[in-house]
């Protein structure tokens, strides 16, 4: 089969073990493992999302709503933009995709840090542009290298905010620097998928960016903290005339009925969100404090995981599989000493750590 090389080069993106192969693999009882390994919501799904999934489920033999119009309304309420602003995906990862698409071609280049997302080299090579990847500080985005990274032929940086895998955050107002020196042809993809684990006071004002800053475009997701990973479900807000170009490659029925109306109420269940923080901000301090009992090393977390350094983390991920216990390994992320473990419920995170001490102590 002809293929072009930068095509065959891509190593496929590599998500979390599922409950149902690790229980095949071990021959465990599924009803007996653990898994923090994807950075999952704990607690399921909001309740008004599933309430709105039962009552559509008679619409599945009609085609979802293209445009995902009452969708992209609660949107456009809740965050004060236009309708014209809005992009669905299938999932954020769809609309970092869809935005390499746009604007990405064989000959230009695109900006990522060290130690951010996978999807960023995945979706910069697929398009057969050049990924260019500027060396981290503390794990973290260094803007002041990522600026320097900037080419000519550059069409996209993307930034992480919260990082995953790493959980840094960036400082508001040297993000706000950085987007000023950052050349207007230049669009600036802000990932927020952690945002809503942020304290208010920690949170950049990113939509109203969107004012100053023509180049930049803001991506959520509802994966994570409103617990609609299954649906697969995000949206980016930008410009018009940036929104515009991404639609133009956006696939019609990108978002499934099912999606579109879980995503519209799960917008609107306020207590439900709370609680996803207040489960997390809970659960962060006792991993935190039971790695510091262990004698481990961590980086200080802004999303809903921790990533611990292990040492042979090979070899400690087998020794929690063993138990039960999934988590995910970040070596492809040039982290091999490190595991990143997702922050679930008070048990689960118990059960862990309890794993981990005892394959460390092997």
């Amino acid at each position: 089969m002809i293929a072009p090389d930068h095509i065959r080069a891509i190593a496929p993106y590599q998500p979390g073990k599922p409950i149902a192969e690790l229980a095949r693999e071990m021959g465990l009882d599924e009803r007996d493992i653990v898994k923090l390994a994807s950075n999952e919501n704990p607690l399921g799904i909001s309740p008004k999302a599933k309430a709105a999934i039962a009552g559509c489920l008679d619409e599945l033999a009609l085609y979802p709503d293209g445009n995902g119009f009452e969708l992209k309304s609660a949107i456009a309420r809740k965050y004060g933009v236009g309708l014209d602003q809005i992009v669905l995906g299938n999932g954020s990862n769809d609309v970092l995709e869809l935005a390499a698409r746009a604007l990405l071609t064989p000959g230009s280049s695109a900006v990522y840090a060290q130690h951010a997302f996978a999807v960023y080299p995945l979706v910069t090579q697929a398009c057969g542009a050049v990924g260019i990847e500027a060396k981290a500080r503390n794990f973290g985005h260094d803007l002041s290298a990522m600026l320097a990274a900037i080419r000519p032929d550059t069409r996209i940086v993307f930034i992480a905010n919260p990082n995953n895998p790493t959980g840094t955050l960036l400082d508001c107002d040297a993000l706000h620097g950085f987007l000023k020196k950052v050349s207007p042809e230049v669009l600036v993809v802000l990932d927020e998928a952690y945002v809503e684990f942020l304290p208010k006071d920690k949170r950049t004002p990113s939509v109203a960016w969107l004012q100053e800053f023509p180049n930049l475009l803001v991506s959520r997701t509802f994966s994570k903290a409103y617990g609609l990973a299954g649906l697969r479900v995000g949206f980016a807000l930008a410009r018009a005339e940036v929104a515009d170009l991404l639609n133009r490659v956006r696939q019609p029925f990108n978002v499934n009925s099912l999606a579109l109306k879980a995503a519209a109420a799960a917008l609107d269940d306020h207590d439900f969100l709370a609680e996803s923080k207040r489960v997390n901000d809970a659960g962060m301090i006792q991993l935190i404090e039971g790695f510091q009992r262990l004698g481990l090393d961590y980086i200080p977390s802004a999303g809903n995981f921790v990533a611990v350094k292990v040492g042979e983390a090979g070899r400690v991920f087998q020794g929690l599989l063993k138990q039960g216990v999934i988590v995910r390994p970040v070596a492809n992320y040039a982290m091999p000493d490190y595991l990143r473990i997702s922050i679930g419920l008070p048990e689960q995170n118990a059960r862990c750590l309890a794993a981990l001490q005892e394959v460390l102590n092997k």
